[in-house]
């Protein structure tokens, strides 16, 4: 058996599930909370000149229909003598009245634009904190949250959903600019006749019992935005960065559907809200045009002429119930659109919570500079508990010479490599730096001395010069001669300064205007210019034509002269001079040595060298 809790508990219970829900959200106005209280204080003022104003307008009407009557009366002197005029004659009275409805009417316009302008600082303040929020969350995120996570889903929130969350907050200080007027009209409307108000609570009562099961309904259906919104925001994304690969596979019509599936889904949840929250205005329209007609025939028939109510405070009655009925339709709609927007509130609360995501322990000691060596000690590593990438690695990197990981695709050369500047951690086993726990190293003090470049290039959509600068934008500016010298060992200078502009030609997104081995080229010189420490190369010449890779190997040769070099290679041409050589198979080192030991061991190295070797020779 179902039970169905009265309206006030419900309301009470849904409050306190808002405030759950969205806590982390409404937290962030404890930043600008004296704006939002200005905000506030500016809407009460405005809503009580609101209801004084009435009081002015049905003595001033009084004063005009039936002046030989006696004036309304409040029964508090003060109010009565200076405000109402009571003890004045008619015309003073109306002359009065008309100044200070005049005086009402621009005070409370004053504060109305007052509270709207606060009010809307608010509401920027909560997004622009809201934004840093997010952001310091992204970036303080272990890598393993981004190898699940939806890129597309995070832009959405970040953009769409934030941007929601700013209109949804716009629109409850709306809601309370109209509940606090609309509290004035009806204790203006208690005063003018107590019968009349009751019959006006009573209708407007069970008209918003009946509108709580549709608001209810609009926040159900307000769900199905975000998730259909960061489905198109992902395919879209999807589509502009593999542009070049939906043309080479012919692809477009494909994408073409999956693109309109996720705008008619964003279509049909939308319109669901929207069929939902449209219904309030025209059924509070419709009863408040009823309940007006039933006004009028009650009040002539039972009030006026009886005495208990005057033509001036019936019209005066009229005329607030006509302010109240579309206040109430518009506080009654912005609760529903407000309730629409509860599932982009939803997902920023989620992006926010704390609790359920993999956050990134820096550690305390400042790094100074490798005196001895990296060590892996019994290191396994897994990005899901289930498949094991590394197993039991135990390896000396020493300072000042180069390692050289070999192996096959998924042998595990990239994570091991990913595991120096802690992008990851050890499932098993732990990484010394000189001694220490690399997990108890100030990671920007250990990263700041190290420089990677990896076969996964990443080009910023800026210019030549702020690309190869990158690396050291914290540490300090680079001079032009050090930039040129950078380009120059890259073997990239030929080619940057055939651009447009030089230096300072925008690359574009992930460096379109770039060809693969143009962009490995940019990626050396942004290593070489920060000048490592500990350099990691993972197939750094491996987009490179055979005479490039040659220069770019000497120039490489050259930079790591008394660094600690960690190099990937397929090609094994590039790491016959390495000091050390690691093969890894199935995550395992199986054999580590110098170049030609390994060769003479006649192993893994060995069955490598012959098929490569055997293969360019068979070309």
């Amino acid at each position: 058996m179902r039970i169905k809790l009265p309206t006030a508990v419900r309301r009470a219970l849904q409050a306190t599930s808002f405030w759950r829900e969205n806590r982390l959200i409404l937290q962030e106005f404890k930043h600008f909370r004296s704006v939002a209280l200005a905000a506030v204080a500016f809407a009460l003022a405005a809503a009580f000149l609101e209801g004084l104003t009435v009081g002015f307008i049905a003595s001033f009407l009084q004063g005009l229909t039936n002046p030989e009557e006696p004036p309304i009366r409040t029964g508090l002197d003060w109010f009565d003598t200076f405000f109402l005029a009571t003890e004045a004659s008619a015309a003073e009275r109306i002359y009065r009245l008309s100044g200070l409805l005049m005086v009402g009417v621009w005070l409370r316009a004053s504060f109305d634009y007052l509270g709207c302008v606060y009010s809307k600082k608010a509401s920027l303040s909560l997004v622009d904190n809201l934004r840093r929020r997010i952001f310091e969350q992204l970036k303080s995120f272990n890598l393993s949250f981004y190898t699940t996570a939806n890129p597309g889903a995070l832009i959405s929130t970040l953009r769409g959903e934030v941007k929601q969350v700013q209109q949804a907050f716009d629109l409850l200080a709306s809601s309370l600019v109209f509940s606090s007027k609309l509290l004035a009209y009806m204790v203006a409307m208690l005063l003018l006749s107590w019968q009349l108000f009751l019959s006006s609570v009573l209708v407007f009562g069970l008209l918003s019992v009946g509108l709580t099961s549709l608001t209810s309904r609009v926040r159900e259906a307000s769900f199905d935005v975000p998730k259909a919104n960061k489905v198109f925001t992902s395919n879209a994304l999807s589509f502009v960065s593999g542009i070049r690969t939906v043309h080479a596979c012919s692809t477009q019509d494909f994408e073409t559907q999956r693109y309109y599936k996720a705008t008619r889904e964003i279509y049909s949840a939308q319109m669901g809200v929207i069929k939902l929250a449209e219904l309030v205005q025209p059924i509070i329209e419709g009863a408040g045009a009823t309940l007006l007609v039933g006004m009028v025939v009650v009040s002539y028939g039972l009030l006026i002429s009886t005495g208990q109510l005057t033509a001036a405070e019936l019209l005066t009655f009229l005329f607030v119930l006509i302010r109240t009925t579309p206040l109430f339709s518009a506080f009654n709609g912005t609760i529903v659109r407000f309730m629409s927007a509860q599932g982009s509130l939803g997902a920023v609360n989620d992006l926010l919570r704390r609790d359920d995501k993999p956050y990134f322990q820096d550690g305390h000691i400042v790094f100074n500079g490798l005196e001895r060596s990296i060590d892996f000690e019994s290191v396994d590593f897994s990005y899901q508990p289930e498949e094991p990438v590394l197993r039991d690695i135990t390896l000396s990197i020493n300072r000042g010479e180069t390692t050289a990981l070999v192996g096959t695709s998924g042998a595990g050369k990239t994570t091991l490599a990913d595991l120096i500047p802690r992008f990851y951690d050890p499932t098993q086993g732990r990484i010394l730096v000189d001694g220490v726990d690399i997990r108890s190293l100030k990671i920007e003090s250990f990263r700041q001395r190290m420089a990677i470049v990896s076969q996964d290039t990443f080009i910023f959509n800026t210019t030549v010069r702020e690309n190869i600068a990158y690396g050291i934008t914290v540490s300090g500016e680079s001079s032009e001669q050090a930039l040129y010298e950078a380009a120059r060992m890259a073997n990239a200078l030929e080619f940057i300064l055939n651009l447009p502009q030089g230096f300072d030609t925008v690359l574009g997104d992930r460096g379109i205007r770039l060809s693969g081995g143009q962009r490995q080229r940019i990626a050396i010189a942004r290593a070489l210019l920060q000048n490592p420490e500990v350099l990691v190369l993972d197939e750094a010449t491996s987009a490179l034509d055979s005479v490039t890779e040659q220069l770019i190997q000497d120039s490489l040769e050259k930079l790591s002269q008394g660094r600690t070099v960690i190099a990937i290679a397929h090609r094994l041409s590039t790491i016959s001079k390495a000091d050390k050589v690691v093969v890894l198979d199935q995550g395992r080192i199986i054999e580590q040595g110098s170049y030609s030991e390994l060769l003479s061991k006649r192993g893994k190295l060995w069955n490598y060298h012959q098929m490569q070797y055997e293969s360019s020779g068979a070309r």
